[in-house]
């Protein structure tokens, strides 16, 4: 078993209980309440922000011209493919493009691009890339999940989302990573692989994390 193989066993009870989500599952269903999809697409617009600077992190840490390429790719897939979907359900939902971009973060959203950028400026390729995937990996799965439910991806307003995350050109994304992780990972020790699984399991609980956020609309549990 490959070392990403065995981190994506090791994740599937946390991915599942994400795909479960009532938020997930609203998108599936199209029964999502649209407020809850507004609050999300804003929150997680700044979370791409983030992600874009550790595909640039991921790009100058680079060891050679190949996997700076890739880095270069997936940073601009983030900031000309999702973002441009983020602004187009922004404008369908009536958000503006100044209130966009006025966004304050959430507690949970501060959390999960703060570690992420901790561990990629601390940390090796490695760590950066065990950080990001679950995100890539896990928006796949359940793209391609969600797709499989019928008139799911011809939802008038969810089905655009599924379509993205379900598609070739996502899956190109995560299979880079994942090969890259593989790749990288090639005569690590226990220790070294122990602390990955660490970085990579932490993420995916944030995943979690955020869809719970967004379907409760919480922007810190204390408000005063």
């Amino acid at each position: 078993m490959s070392f990403a193989a065995s981190l994506y066993e090791k994740a599937q009870p946390i991915w599942k209980a994400g795909y479960n989500h009532p938020f997930v599952q609203g998108i599936g269903d199209g029964t999502l309440e649209k407020s809850k999809f507004q609050f999300f697409m804003k929150q997680d617009y700044l979370y791409l922000i983030d992600y874009a600077r550790l595909f640039a992190l991921g790009t100058l840490k680079g060891n050679d011209l190949q996997t700076m390429s890739t880095f270069s790719k997936l940073l601009h897939a983030t900031l000309n493919v999702e973002m441009d979907l983020h602004r187009a359900y922004a404008k369908r939902l009536g958000i503006s493009a100044e209130e966009l971009e006025a966004t304050e973060p959430a507690a949970t959203t501060l959390a999960y691009t703060s570690y992420m950028l901790n561990v990629a400026q601390r940390g090796s390729l490695l760590d950066l890339i065990a950080a990001v995937l679950p995100c890539t990996w896990s928006y796949y799965e359940i793209g391609v999940k969600l797709k499989g439910i019928p008139g799911a991806s011809d939802h008038p307003f969810y089905g655009e989302w599924i379509k993205l995350y379900a598609s070739d050109e996502f899956k190109e994304l995560a299979d880079w990573l994942i090969q890259m992780l593989d790749e990288e990972a090639k005569g690590l020790s226990s220790k070294e692989k122990a602390k990955l699984e660490t970085i990579f399991l932490t993420t995916s609980r944030l995943e979690n994390e955020f869809w719970d956020m967004a379907y409760n609309e919480r922007m810190w549990n204390y408000n005063g």
